[in-house]
């Protein structure tokens, strides 16, 4: 899967969670100051390039949506985080974040209990 650059992240984030919309309907959920149209527009279709995005024909324009899930991109990029920076290790990752954000130990242990909750 092809990664995306933040700006193509953020069209997609919006994607997700509209569902399908026009891309007025992305700008409209964009934050200020908004980008143009024309810029948003060309955004999208090399989202559609890459494969991320379809879209049907509604009247004289488009209305896009997603072709890849969020939780399969997602998935993708947390593989490709862990590969290239802690060297495939899920641990090192976990400690790493851990040390760097100030986990709690009762924290961890909320986070394991959703992990086992989830494997049931």
């Amino acid at each position: 899967m092809k990664q995306l650059t933040k700006a193509e992240e953020d069209i997609m984030q919006i994607l997700w969670d509209l569902e399908e919309g026009n891309v007025a309907a992305v700008i409209d959920h964009l934050p200020d100051p908004k980008p143009a149209y024309n810029t948003v527009s060309t955004i999208v279709r090399i989202l559609e390039n890459k494969g991320f995005v379809g879209y049907r024909k509604e009247g004289r324009g488009h209305i896009y949506f997603p072709l890849v899930k969020k939780s399969d991109y997602s998935h993708e990029s947390m593989n490709k985080l862990v590969d290239g920076y802690f060297q495939g290790s899920f641990k090192s990752m976990v400690s790493f974040f851990m040390k760097k954000n100030d986990i709690s130990m009762q924290e961890l242990e909320s986070i394991l209990k959703e992990i086992n909750k989830e494997e049931k």
